[in-house]
């Protein structure tokens, strides 16, 4: 059984994190193109009103997953810019 999206989207961050990343790669990280058009997907479906529950919980996680990362992202790259700048 395949794994679903947001847990490849999940395991994507936390593989990433698992790897030791410095805070310029934290700054940059992506997730993968496929995760990120699934999401558009999702997205698009919903703007049409034929998503599913289960779509509807997954859209919500990868959203949540996204902020975090957000956040993550902002707070790593202050760090760098704070580090050049000492």
């Amino acid at each position: 059984m395949s794994e679903s999206p947001t847990l490849h989207a999940y395991d994507e961050v936390v593989s990433f994190f698992a790897s030791g990343p410095d805070r310029e790669a934290i700054a940059e990280f992506r997730l993968s193109p496929a995760t990120v058009e699934r999401v558009r997907a999702l997205l698009l479906k919903k703007s049409a009103g034929t998503l599913t529950a289960e779509e509807e919980e997954e859209l919500d996680e990868c959203v949540q997953l996204d902020r975090l990362m957000l956040l993550i992202r902002s707070r790593a790259r202050q760090q760098v810019q704070g580090s050049r700048g000492a």
